[in-house]
């Protein structure tokens, strides 16, 4: 599903309704919407089992209640779908009862890889996280004036969703935030989960809105237990002789000090997946918009 057929089914769905006052408007226009999402969903094609990605980098067991989305098709949903910018992307894990167009969508799991050398953890063990959330409070503000600059919305961060919790044995880490986004009346969620390696680290990071939190929460331990490093690429495999040593430690990489590198941009980025994600549920929004009236009249 491209971009332009996108904007063209969408185009398509208020012209049939345009030709219609909404007195009038008739079962043959919703079976006509419907087709049409019913065409988007049954172009992806799930996976389950056991799936490599990256080339040899990882393994996935997609968990009992879950299906697998591969990365041509997760970069459909992800810009196609979702408006968001190109980026590369290693697949999407949704749970079985949810599509990138589910009208009462809860969320997904993007997973991604960052290779920036090998993360000493010895810092976990003294963060203060309340202190490492007042630092990371201050530093978003102040790119909010940059951030609007780019045409991009002032966000605040509310504070710990789910407060960091680091796995020393397993070498995984999850953590969530509550932001808020200039102009918006729902604050968004940003869960983020990472598996550390001998190179880098897998990003797992879950797409949905505050709502969610509670359903993310329950599946964490399952998620996690399902992507692991495979062998030569693992944490246990570092080899101090040959691999580079990342540049920040636990702290750093809760703190998001790891975009400062790759520029303002990256910082910016780092939340485009939360904020379009109210583009998935236009659909469902669509829908009531143009059926909306017509069923309250039925119900009434």
């Amino acid at each position: 599903m491209t971009k332009s057929l996108l904007l063209c089914f969408t185009a398509l769905s208020f012209s049939a309704f345009s030709q219609e006052s909404s007195d009038t408007l008739n079962i043959d226009t919703e079976a006509f919407f419907q087709a049409r999402i019913d065409s988007i969903e049954n172009s992806f094609h799930y996976q389950h089992g056991t799936i490599e990605i990256g080339e040899g980098l990882a393994t996935i067991t997609v968990p009992e209640g879950f299906k697998f989305l591969d990365a041509e098709q997760s970069q459909i949903v992800l810009t196609d779908l979702w408006g968001n910018p190109p980026a590369e992307t290693y697949g999407l894990l949704f749970p079985e009862d949810m599509s990138p167009i589910h009208e009462n969508f809860t969320y997904a799991v993007e997973i991604t890889y960052s290779e920036d050398g090998y993360i000493d953890d010895t810092d976990a063990r003294e963060l203060d996280y309340d202190e490492l959330l007042a630092e990371m409070k201050e530093d978003m503000k102040s790119t909010n004036p940059a951030r609007v600059a780019e045409g991009y919305p002032e966000i605040e961060l509310i504070g710990w969703a789910s407060a960091p919790y680091y796995d020393s044995m397993n070498k995984k880490l999850h953590w969530a935030k509550e932001l808020h986004f200039g102009g918006e009346d729902e604050n968004t969620l940003n869960y983020e989960i990472r598996v550390l390696g001998r190179k880098g680290y897998l990003n797992l990071n879950a797409i949905g809105n505050m709502p969610a939190l509670p359903i993310i929460q329950n599946d964490t331990e399952t998620i996690l237990s399902s992507v692991n490093f495979n062998e030569g690429y693992r944490y246990s495999d570092f080899n101090p002789d040959l691999d580079e040593v990342a540049a920040y430690g636990i702290g750093g990489l809760i703190a998001g000090k790891v975009l400062a590198k790759a520029g303002f941009f990256a910082v910016i980025l780092k939340f485009w997946k939360v904020i379009a994600l109210g583009v998935a549920g236009g659909f469902g929004i669509l829908r009531k918009k143009i059926f909306g009236s017509k069923d309250n009249k039925e119900s009434a």
